[in-house]
């Protein structure tokens, strides 16, 4: 029999991830991989140092908030990603989780740099936390930043807890992460919103290629997501298709997961229905059974088992 080589991945993928049985395209219970949270109340939770409330916009965005947005949607569960203005303190996100058992899994941020940094990991994972964030901020050499002896105990204890390493980078950044899947191919990885591909305006031949390339680690993954920030910048997204084409026939379905990004992807000009029904409604090259993985099954594999 013949396999066309979109089926050869996604058969070789699903094989190598122990996910024998496909989920079903039925609408709701979908899960969002990508939403921060904050609360107003900064003298319970501090900000971190280097960050003031008139950072915070909008001044709040609390689950209650988020629930008005996604759950006339078909939304019942999220994974939190630690919000910068409180860096490693993740009490907050913790918190959030601990009031709605069952809706949220976190993605935490810890110092890699920090001697007690596995034990630190170990602590949050029993806490719910399934995904650990790094991201190059204003790091000046990005080859020593990947290269150092705290990424690499992040990296391996990721490994250890079956928890995932999630890359908030910019396309030249691509080709480190590769590497780096290359020295720890036992961890989980999360590319967050296409590596930003398109933030600075087109979408690239050459960074497309490189986030493609990524597609050869069996353990990474790529979230489709942060559409009001990418290629146009305006709904419907329609131009995004292509991009998300690529990718699924790349990694295959059941390695990409939609995200929002919000409170962002409502920001004045977007909103939430038009972020999920780029996925769900109109892309006519994505099956249900596409969408199933997309929209729900590969982030409940990732952050939810």
């Amino acid at each position: 029999m013949n396999l066309s080589r979109r089926s050869f991945l996604a058969s070789s993928t699903a094989a190598l991830t122990g996910c024998s049985l496909l989920p079903s395209f039925k609408k709701g219970d979908w899960i969002d991989a990508h939403v921060h949270v904050w609360t107003p109340d900064v003298e319970k939770y501090p900000l971190a140092r280097g960050y003031a409330v008139s950072d915070m916009r909008p001044p709040s965005f609390t689950p209650e908030q988020l629930f008005a947005h996604c759950r006339p949607e078909g939304v019942n569960r999220v994974v939190l990603i630690q919000m910068s203005y409180y860096q490693t303190d993740n009490r907050y996100m913790l918190d959030v989780m601990r009031a709605h058992p069952g809706v949220f899994s976190g993605v935490a941020i810890v110092d890699e740099n920090a001697p007690d940094v596995a034990a630190t990991m170990t602590k949050l994972v029993a806490q719910g936390v399934r995904g650990f964030r790094i991201s190059a901020g204003r790091e000046k050499n990005l080859s020593a930043w990947i290269g150092s002896q705290g990424m690499a105990t992040l990296w391996k204890t990721a490994a250890e807890l079956k928890a995932s390493v999630c890359p908030l980078i910019n396309p030249d950044t691509l080709p480190l992460i590769d590497k780096m899947c290359e020295w720890y191919p036992d961890t989980s990885v999360v590319i967050d919103h296409f590596a930003r591909v398109g933030m600075a305006g087109g979408i690239k031949e050459a960074e497309v290629k490189n986030l493609l390339h990524l597609a050869r680690h069996a353990k990474t993954h790529v979230k489709a997501s942060a559409f009001y920030a990418l290629g146009a910048k305006k709904p419907p997204y329609l131009d995004m298709g292509p991009l998300i084409r690529q990718v699924r026939d790349a990694f295959g379905a059941q390695r990409v997961m939609w995200a929002s990004d919000c409170p962002f992807q409502v920001d004045p000009g977007h909103n939430y229905h038009d972020s999920i029904a780029l996925i769900r409604d109109r892309l006519d090259f994505l099956s249900d059974q596409d969408k199933a993985w997309m929209l729900r099954g590969t982030a409940e594999k990732v952050f939810f088992s």
